[in-house]
């Protein structure tokens, strides 16, 4: 099987796994368990995506300029800070800390 068929195939299968979505009775998304479940998956989701692109170089694992700016956007995400001021936090820390290595 080459990449693309692999890529085509995965592919139909996000679909079909979407279209089967639909199905689902909407009885059972309103209960208390599923609604906390899928609350708790997608958070868990973007936690592990944020720390593979924080950490993640390759095969290895990197400590570099990402790691102290995305602590610096948490802390003031933490103190409610407006989104576009922790985007521009975060980026001036990682730039300085680039430009001083």
């Amino acid at each position: 099987m080459t990449l693309w068929q692999i890529v085509i195939a995965a592919s139909i299968a996000c679909v079909a796994l979407k279209l089967v979505g639909y199905l689902v009775p909407a009885a059972v998304l309103t209960k208390p368990a599923p609604a906390r479940i899928s609350e708790l998956v997608t958070v868990a989701l973007l936690a592990a995506l944020i720390a593979v692109q924080t950490l993640g170089s390759g095969h290895g694992v990197t400590l570099d300029a990402r790691v102290p700016a995305v602590l610096v956007a948490v802390v003031l995400f933490a103190l409610r800070a407006p989104f576009i001021v922790v985007v521009i936090a975060a980026a001036l820390v990682a730039a300085g800390l680039r430009a001083l290595t």
